[in-house]
């Protein structure tokens, strides 16, 4: 536990998976890696999706971005089921310095952006501690109900699926480094850069994706798995959901959508945009034959969407294609997100 973020795979296995409590039937699926939801069959033809994540409170980033990351973030999690949130629970564990202005402030911003996407605040806990002064300021649990047939996981990828990326790499690392260190990077990238890079922030949301596959999907099934982007990138999503499914999956490196401001913020902060943390943007497992209609849909919505590889037998392996060379694909334990923003924190950047 001496690295930041997210478990790896090997521990999950060894120290979370053996000890998941008492086995109950109706749970479909329970703790698995590379899946962003549980599901309880509710026994009348629907199942209940939940999802469990940190909450933000991160000065240097205001508490209306605090806020936003921390109702979206979750609700990312259920679109995957291609379904919206509908109840939130949350936990928090405060730094005694918050301010009773402060939190309020933040909590009618949890308020705002819940209603805006339809969620009740249904519980928790709220309350402060001393030594709290993380930019993690507790966690939360959103939940949904639909027909279970309808329902999807990562777990759910097929093999010959068309592995299809909404979006652009990166775009929440770009944003919250744009907006933590605003002074750095307007006087290194320039204004334009600048402004752009914190325009990316309120891009961050999945939900259009989630109906937008909810939609094509009530026709026919056309999209079996989806898995949003969180820590380790775009590519790290790709493994998670290899993992999650049990199959091989092969990545074009070229196909891989990056922008400009992507790119430069990425080189100011020495990261590989393919790496790091990139919410904003969904990874869809498509059935072979209804590719173009999946991407025409989702362009219509106002959501690039690129078909950057492909699902594989588990014997073949997890690889990606960079410069005409086959190469395994890598995962990184820690995303070099973490490093970089404390990193420019300690050097002053502003």
């Amino acid at each position: 536990m001496e690295n930041a973020g997210k478990i790896n795979e090997e521990y999950f296995k060894q120290v979370i998976l053996p000890n998941s409590g008492f086995r109950r039937k109706e749970v479909l699926v329970g703790p698995n890696f590379g899946v962003d939801v549980a599901l309880i069959d509710l026994l009348d033809g629907r199942a209940m999706a939940l999802t469990s994540d940190p909450l933000s409170l991160i000065p240097t980033l205001g508490l209306q971005e605090s806020a936003w990351l921390s109702v979206h973030l979750m609700a990312n999690d259920i679109a995957t089921t291609s379904f919206s949130p509908q109840y939130l629970q949350t936990v928090l564990n405060l730094p005694t310095s918050i301010t009773n202005a402060q939190f309020r402030e933040y909590w009618q911003y949890i308020d705002h952006f819940s209603q805006q996407i339809g969620v009740a605040i249904t519980g928790g806990h709220t309350g402060s501690i001393e030594g709290q002064n993380s930019t993690i300021a507790g966690g939360g649990t959103m939940i949904t109900i639909a027909p279970k047939d309808q329902i999807l996981t990562s777990k759910n990828a097929q093999a010959g699926d068309l592995i299809v990326m909404t979006k652009q790499c990166a775009m929440s690392s770009v944003a919250i480094l744009a907006l933590s260190f605003p002074e750095t990077v307007k006087q290194r990238l320039g204004t334009e850069i600048a402004q752009k890079a914190s325009d990316l922030f309120y891009q961050t949301s999945v939900l259009k994706e989630a109906e937008a596959v909810r939609q094509l999907n009530e026709k026919q099934r056309v999209v079996n798995a989806m898995h949003d982007v969180t820590e380790g990138g775009v590519l790290g999503a790709v493994l998670e959901m290899s993992v999650a499914s049990g199959l091989g999956v092969e990545v074009n490196d070229e196909k891989i959508p990056r922008t400009a401001v992507e790119m430069a913020v990425c080189e100011l902060f020495e990261l590989d945009p393919r790496y790091c943390i990139g919410a904003g943007s969904m990874i869809l497992s498509v059935k072979p034959a209804h590719e173009t209609a999946v991407v025409q849909a989702l362009v219509e919505q106002g959501l690039p969407a690129t078909v950057i590889g492909k699902v594989v037998a588990s014997s073949e392996g997890r690889t990606i294609i960079e410069d005409g060379q086959r190469k395994s694909l890598p995962y990184f334990e820690t995303d070099p997100y973490w490093a970089a923003f404390f990193g420019a924190y300690h050097k002053g950047w502003k």
